[in-house]
């Protein structure tokens, strides 16, 4: 063999060796490509049209899945929770739903620092209006005629578990887009005399209908549940010890955390139950710290969060003490039933 063939032949092996190792490279950055466009830590996700609409058994909630779809608005069936998900595209850290009107709560994200704002949506989750957010999102919930709707964000601290924390609670009218920008400004009623106190917080609004809502005040260091009248513009005290209050379908019950005794400080709650006629209390199977709004599925169950590998999931328990918790739906949060 010549020197030139030799030449030839070394040359050739290198340029197979570097298309090898090129195309090792390529096959591998593809593939993480891939991996980073797949859904992990929950059903999977197809993107698709999300409606609003009585009558469709669906349960919504903010998907937490790491991948394409992650904080987006999802929809499953009702009666599947833990089935594959559709995505509505449209990213909340709050949200939530009733006839036809959603609210979401987001994140502007700036050069210098987020903001954020609540938007208030049509049945096709198109933007009506929205509003400034004086803080990190915290509550949302739209009243069951879908006219009203309410969001509670931290204007400091971010955690209810100690007591350096502030809130702001506004309620909008989606008919004339009239709204109440803070219900702190409302006449705080304890033992039917009005009560002026620097300390205030409002916050967890809850709907009767389109005049009546419940919610929490808190002040000296004591939470009350509160009646709210929006037209009367009061705050009038029922119970103690209530936070982040979630009334029944029928009116009757409010599911709630309160505080108990001997506790840690950082998940000092416990998941109740209020018969708003007798006041009695009832404790449901819940035996960990719940720090969530829950939700009615229906007269008889409870929908809350708890973290998850993921950031959160949703547990279902029976709302009258028996039974014991199940997971609902793995990395999600934030969940509105539409039946």
């Amino acid at each position: 063999m010549t020197r030139t063939t030799r030449l030839l032949v070394l040359l050739f092996a290198v340029l197979l060796l570097g298309g090898v190792g090129t195309g090792a490279v390529l096959y591998a950055a593809d593939r993480a490509d891939r991996k980073d466009q797949e859904q992990v830590g929950g059903p999977p996700v197809r993107p698709g049209a999300v409606v609003l609409a009585a009558g469709r058994g669906q349960l919504l909630f903010r998907n937490l899945a790491w991948g394409p779809h992650r904080d987006e608005i999802v929809t499953v069936p009702a009666g599947e929770p833990g089935g594959a998900r559709t995505s509505s595209g449209l990213k909340c850290l709050r949200f939530h739903a009733a006839a036809g009107t959603g609210i979401c709560l987001q994140a502007v994200h700036g050069t210098l620092d987020d903001t954020y704002r609540a938007v208030v949506l049509d049945d096709r989750l198109h933007e009506l209006r929205s509003f400034p957010a004086a803080g990190i999102p915290s509550r949302a919930r739209v009243s069951p005629s879908g006219r009203l709707a309410a969001w509670t964000v931290f204007v400091s601290g971010d955690s209810y578990a100690g007591g350096a924390f502030s809130t702001r609670t506004a309620i909008v009218d989606t008919r004339d887009w009239r709204i109440e920008s803070n219900l702190e400004e409302f006449t705080f009623l304890l033992d039917g005399r009005p009560q002026r106190a620097s300390d205030l917080n409002v916050w967890g609004v809850t709907f009767a209908d389109d005049r009546g809502f419940y919610a929490t005040v808190a002040t000296g260091g004591t939470t009350h549940l509160v009646r709210g009248d929006l037209a009367a513009r009061t705050l009038t005290s029922l119970h103690q010890n209530v936070e982040c209050p979630s009334l029944s379908p029928d009116g009757t019950r409010v599911a709630y955390k309160k505080r108990v005794p001997g506790a840690s400080p950082d998940a000092p709650w416990r998941l109740y139950v209020l018969d708003l006629a007798t006041m009695a209390e009832t404790a449901t199977a819940e035996q960990r710290s719940v720090d969530d709004q829950a939700l009615w599925a229906d007269g008889s169950t409870l929908v809350y969060s708890l973290p998850g590998e993921y950031g959160a999931d949703l547990w279902a328990v029976p709302a009258d003490g028996s039974g014991a918790p199940a997971t609902l739906a793995v990395s999600a949060v934030a969940p509105a039933y539409l039946r």
